[in-house]
Order: structure tokens, then C-alpha cells, then sequence
């Protein structure tokens, strides 16, 4: 065999500017009205499901109301998590490069090929237009 075909994560990088911040801000304030949204609509689920248990086992109720409160804390930890990354996201300095996500790419290696310079390939982005190809 004189070569192989293998498949080699990329990790995408961003460089931090005001549009980049933007966007992040937004996209994590869409997920906390999202939150909001879905605890809103807990609440009022809440009320009419009770309502019906109450009429029909009321033995019942306890279970139900814990499941309830299960997913209220869930939403809760979820809202707090994206206000603690609003906040990090504000302090993130301009020209930082941040970790976007990975991808992979199908690369053919020989003996001899270098497989640590391979497997770190970075793609470099401002302002999601690419930058830079990193190995």
C-alpha cells in the first residue's frame, strides 16, 4: 500500500469582530426569548393538566407537578447558561480568535507525511468569509 485515504478533523476559527459579536449576541438573546417562550408555555400547560388531575386522581398530582418543575429547571439552567455566554460574549476581545466548530476533510497520506501537522488544520474566518488555511 503506498497511501491512505483518511478522514482528519478541520477546526473552524473566527476572528472576533463587532459583527461577529453582534451576531452572537443576537443568536443567544433569540435563545433566551426562545426559553422564555417555552417557559411561558410550561406555566400555562401546568395549569389546565393540574386542573384535569385534580378532577380525576388527585393521588396523582405530586408526580405530576415534580415533572413540571423538571422542565421549569431545565429552561431556568438553560436561560442562566446563555446569559452567562451573552456576558462572555461582550467581553471577548476584538481580533481574539474563537473556536466555531470542527469539520472533516478526506486526506491521502504516504509514509513520511507528517500526521500531527495533518491533524491540526485549522480554517481561519472574519466575518464568515475565509481567512486563512492553517496546518
Amino acid at each position: 500500500m503506498e497511501n491512505m485515504s483518511l478522514k482528519c478533523p478541520v477546526t473552524i476559527k473566527a476572528k472576533v469582530t463587532e459583527t461577529l459579536k453582534k451576531q452572537l449576541a443576537a443568536e443567544i438573546q433569540d435563545n433566551i426569548k426562545k426559553a422564555d417562550m417555552e417557559l411561558q408555555q410550561i406555566e400555562f400547560h401546568a395549569k389546565r393538566v393540574m386542573t384535569e388531575q385534580a378532577k380525576h386522581d388527585v393521588q396523582g398530582l405530586n408526580a405530576i407537578r415534580q415533572q413540571i418543575d423538571a422542565e421549569k429547571q431545565k429552561r431556568l439552567e438553560f436561560k442562566n447558561h446563555m446569559l452567562e455566554r451573552l456576558k462572555e460574549t461582550a467581553q471577548l476581545e476584538l481580533g481574539a480568535e474563537i473556536v466555531q466548530g470542527n469539520l472533516e476533510r478526506i486526506v491521502t497520506v504516504q509514509v513520511g507525511d507528517d500526521l500531527h501537522k495533518i491533524m491540526g488544520t485549522e480554517i481561519l474566518l472574519e466575518d464568515g468569509k475565509i481567512i486563512a488555511f492553517r496546518s
